[in-house]
């Protein structure tokens, strides 16, 4: 369908690419793989024909359909949700226009016989099959499915497109994409902006769609279950794989590693041939055998080691400054904008250590509620206290907005380092890939991944122990987001982080909030455990909601989901059973601190300061009545 034929792409003396070749098939599941600066944003723009190479070419049929979704576009913002979805139907209608004058061309010709009268049933015949394929009836219902399937709301159909946030303007561009049916779906970053709900919406649409895909994806789950090719983008040059990413990464290994065994054993093979003709050059009853040799290494096909491409983020965040128990308290918290509320009666109790998920669609209030706990926003109403000796950081979504784009990247920590630190600073750019000439780049010449970078590097710059990332990994490659995950992991303070990116959470986080409704439900366990228990959750909503014709299939599907619902109770009890545990333990403790200050107050001690004792008293006596509401609702 399209084949690349010998692309070479340069920029001012630095290649790109070199020589490459691939060919992309009718029903193709292609996953372009690499490092951040790779080209792999580059490449898609050449195969959709947005630019054009240095040398070589791209061969496309005449009339193959292109559907390219980018990482940054512009729109009219003057346009409802729906108006501009429906914009995805235009090439519909040009078709149908030119099927309704081909028909009134054909109806007013008698030449049956003629060579253009033959042309034009055919040219009927291919628009009226194009048709079939790109239309399936009614546009609005299917213009619905999509954008309810990418998280939209009925009621936010009518919006227009300037009151809502790149994040939605985004799906609205992905949902005309998918509507346009073209035959190859070119598609950059498609997850960045969808929850975790979406994402799986949409690898079950592109597991059905008909035509072919390349997309370009840092999520490792995602591009598992899309694509069954992946083309690995690496110094310039590509490798293809006829597997997805997971098998991809095994076959890659072995086949460097086989490799290397090969090289090495041709090196000592040429050694021993070259130390061979050294020795018997100049003896005459040698001569033959030695011609013999120096012909023999003429002829070997030399073994080369691919290059590989070693950079990768050195990241170890310093120990944690010990904090209390309680790192942070929420009680009957609520937040509106305006006369909108995102949120309302949230209770929420942070221990040290823990290491907790937001999850939940977008605009439900996860962002909102990580500014209100690092203090960037203010509560409509309710309280929210940090607890003893918490030294917060903030990583935000929105880089752009956060940093100072017009300083360079070295006096963006050179601004906020204090003591020691200061001399370190190249050391610590240098762990995060700005190198040499780097580190006096602007920040406005940055791209999404530098500036993720750049951002995480300035929480290096000081001993914190209460991290609130906001989607970090957004912008990262793989291998960067497998690095910071293992960073996390060994992170000994308190961490707080909203991520879609089901890979980098699954085994990092052990507790989940999930922001649904206007209300936060706390669910204990990892992201398994709670996808899991979101699908029997699903299909009781599918079973409550549905009229079974069939007893037969009934019976079986009822036994099949009490089945997973006994396993799932049992999970939960046991869940219920240890928060329990940990509550009583809790206030068990407290009891016993509340008792020694009751005694410290009966006496006489000089030594004691009463005006701290008795904040301490009232603390306790604070948290020991959060304690036992919780204990409450447990057993309930």
């Amino acid at each position: 369908m399209i084949s690349i034929n010998n692309l070479s792409v340069s920029f001012g003396g630095f290649s790109l690419f070199e020589q490459i070749n691939f060919h992309i098939n009718q029903s193709d599941r292609v996953g372009l793989v690499g490092r951040n600066g790779s080209g792999k944003t580059t490449l898609i723009k050449l195969i959709a024909g947005i630019t054009l190479p240095s040398s070589g070419d791209i061969s496309r049929p005449s009339d193959l359909t292109i559907g390219y979704l980018p990482q940054e576009m512009d729109y009219n913002k003057e346009i409802s949700v729906m108006e501009e979805t429906l914009t995805a139907f235009s090439h519909i209608n040009t078709i149908e226009n030119e099927i309704e004058t081909l028909n009134k061309t054909i109806s007013q010709r008698d030449d049956f016989e003629s060579e253009e009268y033959a042309r034009l049933l055919i040219h009927l015949n291919n628009l009226t099959d194009r048709l079939s394929v790109v239309s399936s009836g009614k546009r609005e219902a299917e213009a619905e499915r999509v954008l309810c399937g990418l998280g939209f709301k009925r009621e936010e159909f009518s919006r227009e497109r300037a009151e809502l946030s790149l994040g939605w303007n985004m799906r609205i561009e992905l949902a005309k994409v998918l509507l346009r049916r073209p035959d190859i779906l070119l598609l950059d970053e498609p997850t960045n902006h969808l929850d975790i709900e979406s994402i799986r919406w949409l690898e079950s649409y592109l597991e059905n769609y008909r035509g072919a895909i390349v997309l370009i994806s840092h999520d490792r789950r995602f591009l598992d279950s899309v694509t069954s090719r992946t083309v690995e983008i690496v110094l310039g040059k590509i490798n293809d794989y006829k597997v997805s990413y997971t098998k991809y990464v095994e076959l890659r290994r072995e086949r460097l590693s086989q490799q290397r065994a090969a090289f090495e054993n041709q090196q000592k093979m040429i050694e021993k041939t070259e130390e061979f003709i050294e020795r018997f050059r100049y003896k005459a009853t040698k001569s033959n055998q030695v011609q013999s040799r120096i012909k023999q290494l003429e002829k070997i096909d030399r073994i080369e080691i691919e290059e590989e491409d070693n950079s990768a983020l050195h990241l170890r965040f310093p120990p944690s400054p010990r904090s209390g128990n309680i790192v942070l308290k929420c009680r009957d918290l609520s937040f509106s904008y305006g006369p909108k509320r995102v949120f309302g009666g949230v209770n929420i109790v942070i221990e040290r250590g823990e290491k907790i998920a937001l999850l939940g669609k977008n605009g439900e209030g996860k962002s909102t509620f990580m500014k209100l706990i690092v203090g960037e926003l203010t509560p409509t109403s309710g309280i929210i206290e940090h607890g003893h000796n918490v030294k917060p950081g903030y990583f935000a979504q929105n880089q752009d907005d956060i940093l100072d784009h017009e300083i360079t990247v070295f006096e963006t920590l050179d601004r906020v380092a204090v003591g020691d630190i200061r001399t370190k600073l190249r050391d610590i750019l240098g762990a995060f890939l700005f190198r040499g000439e780097d580190v006096d780049k602007r920040v406005k010449v940055l791209s999404g991944g530098e500036k993720s970078r750049l951002a995480m590097a300035k929480l290096m710059l000081k001993p914190l122990n209460f991290l609130a990332l906001d989607e970090p990994t957004n912008h990262m490659d793989i291998r960067s987001k497998d690095i910071l995950k293992q960073s996390l992991k060994s992170f000994d303070g308190t961490l707080v982080l909203v991520s879609h990116d089901r890979d980098f959470l699954d085994g990092l986080v052990d507790k989940i909030y999930e922001f649904k409704d206007g209300g936060v439900r706390e669910h204990l366990g990892g992201l398994s455990d709670f996808l899991e228990r979101k699908k029997i959750e699903s299909l009781d909503e599918m079973k409550q909601s549905s009229i079974v014709a069939e007893e037969v299939t009934t019976k079986n599907n009822t036994s099949t989901e009490s089945y997973q619902q006994k396993k799932e109770r049992e999970r939960e009890q046991k869940r219920k059973k240890q928060a329990i545990e940990r509550c009583e333990e809790r206030i068990s403790l407290i009891e016993e601190e509340i008792s020694k200050i009751e005694q410290l107050l009966s006496g006489n001690h000089k030594e004691v300061s009463l005006h701290e004792t008795l904040k301490q008293y009232q603390a306790l006596k604070s948290e020991l009545e959060s304690m036992m509401e919780e204990w409450e609702r447990l057993h309930n």
